[in-house]
């Protein structure tokens, strides 16, 4: 638009209807943002807000962003040096500027937790044209006298936008706190899996991560920090509220495993963002899996609360004697009915995670089998008792390779 003129001309024209009085300037800065597909911006937003569904509000975002980057990129260098009037440029891009900010007063104003991701994605906008200007080499005073002023506007919107997302995770978080019989029935209904409120509050995290790492070099530096501090403290906060929530649960085995489900699945997507701005870090991340200490503390307390307690019907003692052998046949009957009770009552838990899901299934199998088979060939007259197919050490090994698929 501006190595064509048209921008020069649309300044023009606003300055001459000003001036002239003919007809309201709000008019041909209207009639550019028809053509920008925003001039819903000009007309009654609060009420617009109110009556917006969640989808259309998205979309009216997509279409503000859309038009406030084609906005700032015209006032570059060539757009104020090819104009003679400096008045007139200022006064047209402050009047654009200035009409496309409304839409950020309205959102913040009326702030609702589902709000939260539409004003990342306006906040990320706001850093992104701010830190565009910065790049322009401006040489004349007045240009950069203008310049500045649309950075001091923008900077005050993406300062409201910051403490606005600051304050709606507040609300976030009260939210999740609520309703503890909501948390006892999904983690059972789920069978460990990833909490919807974990999957929805990482959704948050993962775009203040994007948004953070696109911003580092935005004139917005000191939000920028701001939003790192944020997006910490919600990581902190996440873990905090599944362990809590997960007392709630009665199945020790069942807790732990999804406190490991939705442990990982923080730590996996906050490190994909982590890889995905360092693409030099990336080298073997999808092959190699590598628990957090936290997340091998909660596999470690899964594993001894549920096979642990198997394991412990295997007797330590090595006598032959006629008793012993009897203790040893009644320890293995009370061992095999132990893994089936397990296998049945875990076999529909879910790993989502095929990574994690392998490793765990791999770490059993490491935990209990040599166990067993030791015992086993320790005491050679209870192979008749495991003459069932089902209490074979082979069998049961498979068995134990349909765990977690939920």
């Amino acid at each position: 638009m501006a190595s064509d003129g048209y921008t020069q001309h649309m300044v023009q024209a606003f300055h001459t209807v000003s001036l002239t009085h003919t007809f309201s300037p709000g008019r041909a800065l209207k009639n550019w943002f028809v053509e920008l597909d925003v001039d819903w911006v000009l007309g009654p937003l609060q009420r617009h807000l109110k009556e917006a569904s969640a989808y259309l509000l998205q979309k009216l975002v997509e279409s503000w962003i859309r038009a406030l980057t084609v906005i700032v990129a015209t006032i570059d260098e060539t757009l104020v040096t090819t104009v003679s009037d400096t008045p007139a440029v200022a006064s047209f891009a402050t009047a654009r500027v200035s009409a496309m900010l409304v839409f950020v007063v309205a959102v913040v104003q009326f702030n609702r937790e589902e709000n939260l991701q539409v004003m990342l994605q306006m906040y990320l906008c706001v850093c992104s044209v701010s830190y565009a200007r910065l790049m322009m080499h401006v040489s004349f005073l007045d240009s950069r006298m203008i310049f500045n002023m649309i950075g001091e506007m923008l900077d005050r919107e993406g300062n409201k936008l910051i403490e606005s997302i600051c304050n709606t995770m507040v609300q976030v978080r009260r939210t999740l706190m609520k309703d503890d019989d909501s948390w006892v029935t999904k983690i059972l209904d789920g069978g460990g899996e990833v909490h919807k409120n974990t999957r929805l509050m990482v959704d948050d995290i993962v775009l203040m991560s994007k948004v953070h790492a696109s911003t580092q070099n935005s004139a917005q530096s000191h939000n920028t920090e701001k939003l790192r501090e944020l997006i910490d403290y919600t990581i902190d906060y996440l873990n905090n509220l599944l362990l809590r929530k997960s007392e709630l649960c009665s199945d020790p085995s069942l807790r732990y495993l999804f406190l490991l489900n939705n442990s990982y699945f923080i730590v996996q997507m906050v490190s994909e963002i982590s890889v995905s701005s360092n693409p030099e870090q990336s080298c073997g991340y999808q092959t190699e899996l590598k628990l957090t200490p936290q997340c091998e503390k909660y596999m470690d307390s899964y594993l001894d609360v549920s096979w642990g307690n198997v394991l412990s019907f295997i007797p330590k003692s090595n006598s032959h004697e006629p008793l012993g052998r009897w203790i040893h046949t009644t320890s293995l009957a009370k061992f095999q009915s132990a893994f089936h009770n397990t296998y049945q009552a875990q076999k529909f838990w879910k790993v989502p995670e095929p990574r994690l899901r392998s490793l765990l299934r791999e770490t059993i199998t490491k935990r209990v089998f040599p166990v067993y088979n030791d015992y086993l060939k320790e005491h050679p007259e209870l192979e008749k008792c495991i003459s069932d197919g089902s209490s074979s050490p082979k069998v049961m090994e498979e068995m134990l390779g349909e765990l977690f698929e939920g």
